[in-house]
């Protein structure tokens, strides 16, 4: 299987360095702001980046987990039953800011999704959208990230796989692989 390296360890330290001083231009003391993480690869890149927001601010910053599973448009439509992952929210999002931190954006149903799971936290103020990686020629619905890394052409053929050293891998990595046919 051949695959394309898209960003490497450093790549995606800077690109969280810079979604950090974004936030920070952006939400100045982060008073009315919470981040969530989409379970399951999402959590990855917020706590990545919940590390060195608070390295750089000096901050804090409230956040959670988000599961959007029993929200998504495919969910009963699958041959093999989806399994959810933890919700964590210890906190209100009522006239919140919230920023919603994934990995992909892809056809745009996960983030729909997980606005939908998000409703039954409170109503928020305003919602935001960060990925590390926007398939943007692939979408589905008309969502758009507010804070993207990188943005990638890619084909209905392909996968994103995001590699963390953290999950055994060698280093954090992005790549685009060619998804595997079952024969």
């Amino acid at each position: 299987m051949q695959k394309r390296l898209v960003l490497d360890q450093k790549q995606i330290s800077i690109i969280l360095d810079r979604f950090c001083y974004q936030l920070i231009e952006n939400h100045d003391d982060f008073d009315n702001t919470v981040l969530l993480g989409l379970q399951p690869r999402g959590v990855m890149v917020l706590d990545r980046l919940e590390k060195r927001l608070e390295e750089i601010s000096g901050v804090k910053v409230p956040s959670g987990y988000l599961d959007a599973t029993f929200h998504r448009d495919d969910f009963r439509r699958r041959n093999i039953p989806l399994k959810a992952n933890e919700t964590k929210i210890d906190f209100l999002i009522e006239n919140k800011h919230v920023v919603l931190v994934d990995d992909v954006l892809f056809k745009g149903r996960s983030a729909r999704a997980a606005m939908d799971a998000m409703i039954a936290f409170g109503r928020p103020r305003k919602v935001e959208l960060m990925v590390l990686i926007d398939r943007k020629y692939t979408r589905d619905y008309p969502i758009k990230p507010d804070y993207c890394g990188r943005e990638v052409n890619t084909l209905e053929s392909q996968y994103v796989s995001v590699e963390w050293a953290l999950n055994g891998f060698e280093e954090d990595a992005i790549w685009i692989t060619e998804k595997e046919v079952n024969s």
